[in-house]
């Protein structure tokens, strides 16, 4: 998606892509890092609101109506901190339940200067969560993490550690580090950990001080990108292959291997 900050367009588009994935057969559908609102950088939240609020119900209501695993990537959820909100995940199962809520653990904090990208100060209006979560489903462990959390290798660790076959990785990267660690690290925590990676991204010129990297990908235990998306938006669709998986794990045991 390249969502913007029109709260009632973005949940449009999103919905959109859910019906024309549910159409195309798929039993999990995972949306990018702040799908429904995004703001200008450095700017506030003004729908910041709870898990009962517009956006959680939206992406229940579709996980009910096409009957589906609904990754809504991430939201701002009010915290108790003035002025701050929670960057979060939220995994819905198919009867509209929460199976997952996820906070995002590490806030992009970095000074990539005028050349790179400009500097980012999340920590300045996002609060950091503090809970590892994997959500359990019905295909198995399902890791959630949002964008930065993937320069972070420990989490999918200890994800993986508590059973997790899939993980999520919602995310807006900047043009300047997506280019060369994007696809890069998603395959580093595919192989790793053994584990599916679905990395649904923002992509595109949100406004004028906000750009994404794009490039949505889903990677196999095995490092191999099963699908991609460019830089414009998309909806892609792959199967993921558990019987393979199992059987990859146990030809190549490095999860069983750890000493520490």
């Amino acid at each position: 998606m390249c969502s913007s900050d029109d709260l009632a367009e973005n949940l449009s588009v999103a919905e959109a892509f859910v019906r024309e994935a549910a159409g195309l057969g798929a039993q999990l559908v995972a949306l990018p890092e702040m799908f429904a609102y995004m703001r200008r950088e450095g700017g506030l939240f003004p729908c910041a609101q709870g898990l009962d609020g517009e956006i959680v119900a939206s992406a229940r209501r579709w996980a009910r109506e096409h009957e589906l695993h609904v990754l809504a990537g991430s939201f701002p959820e009010r915290a108790a901190e003035a002025h701050k909100v929670f960057n979060t995940s939220v995994l819905v199962g198919p009867g509209g339940e929460l199976l997952g809520v996820y906070r995002k653990l590490h806030l992009f904090d970095v000074d990539l200067g005028n050349e790179g990208g400009g500097c980012f100060r999340e920590s300045a209006s996002i609060a950091a969560g503090d809970e590892v979560v994997v959500a359990e489903t019905s295909f198995g462990g399902f890791g959630l993490s949002i964008c930065y959390d993937l320069r972070f290798p420990e989490l999918y660790r200890v994800q993986a550690a508590r059973g997790a076959l899939f993980v999520g990785v919602p995310s807006a990267f900047t043009p300047h580090t997506g280019k060369d660690h994007w696809e890069v690290l998603l395959r580093a925590r595919a192989i790793e950990n053994q584990v599916f990676v679905l990395a649904p991204a923002q992509c595109g010129r949100h406004g004028p001080d906000r750009v994404s990297h794009g490039r949505s990908l889903l990677i196999d235990p095995w490092g191999v990108v099963l699908a991609q998306l460019g830089d414009l938006p998309g909806l892609v669709v792959a199967d993921c292959d558990l019987a393979e998986q199992q059987r990859m794990r146990a030809r190549l045991p490095a999860l069983r291997h750890r000493r520490l």
